[in-house]
């Protein structure tokens, strides 16, 4: 043992109300197992993928939400386990799309919400991933699916970005949709649909008497 090692501290910090001392290289989900916290329901992966050990977390005045395997313990810090997300509000079967052209009307169907982004960062905030979500809403909002997917990639679906939308556009979700039918229809990009579109006029136009 080095002389470094030997004058590590603990830290002291709340976790579900509980006072626990952890060893500083610690994150707040092995400290809370390590403290003698109550399991909590839910946490698995510990590797920051499956985004269950969803946390709110309290420095002195400033809140923040996060991952609970990937936030090392401070001192003073107080961090709360957040129950797991409920059932999704929106539901739809791929199947029930005909085609890749039906795909904009049923967005909108499902999500009718998500023109409605007040741009007030709420869920940029508070991803752990970093993810661009505004972004993401807005480009699968326009019909870019193949980019709006492509900005959500490395969503764990931990859906705090869906907690702290006021206009509850569940973000997380619309990401999920966008991945999904880029996949099932391997969707075409947008100009080369509308330049699909317009060929398919031309060829109308000529079939005509």
């Amino acid at each position: 043992m080095t002389e470094a090692t030997r004058d590590i501290q603990p830290v002291e910090l709340l976790i579900n109300g509980i006072p626990v001392r952890a060893e500083p290289q610690m994150t707040i989900v092995e400290a809370a197992w390590a403290g003698g916290v109550p399991r909590v329901t839910g946490v698995g992966c510990l590797e920051g993928v499956c985004g269950s050990c969803r946390i709110l977390v309290r420095r002195g005045k400033e809140v923040n939400v996060a991952l609970g395997c990937e936030t090392f313990v401070e001192p003073g810090m107080e961090a709360l386990f957040l129950p797991a997300p409920g059932t999704p509000r929106h539901q739809y079967q791929l199947t029930e799309l005909a085609d890749g052209w039906d795909i904009q009307a049923r967005f909108h169907e499902i999500f009718p919400e998500a023109s409605r982004c007040r741009h007030c960062h709420g869920c940029v905030k508070s991803c752990p991933k970093g993810i661009s979500v505004e972004e993401g809403v807005k480009l699968a909002a326009a019909g870019h699916y193949r980019e709006a997917g492509e900005a959500f990639l490395e969503c764990v679906m931990c859906e705090l970005c869906d907690s702290a939308c006021p206009e509850y556009i569940a973000p997380a979700h619309v990401g999920l949709f966008c991945r999904r039918i880029t996949a099932f229809f391997h969707l075409r990009p947008p100009n080369l649909i509308h330049k699909l579109e317009e060929l398919k006029q031309e060829a109308d136009k000529k079939e005509q008497p």
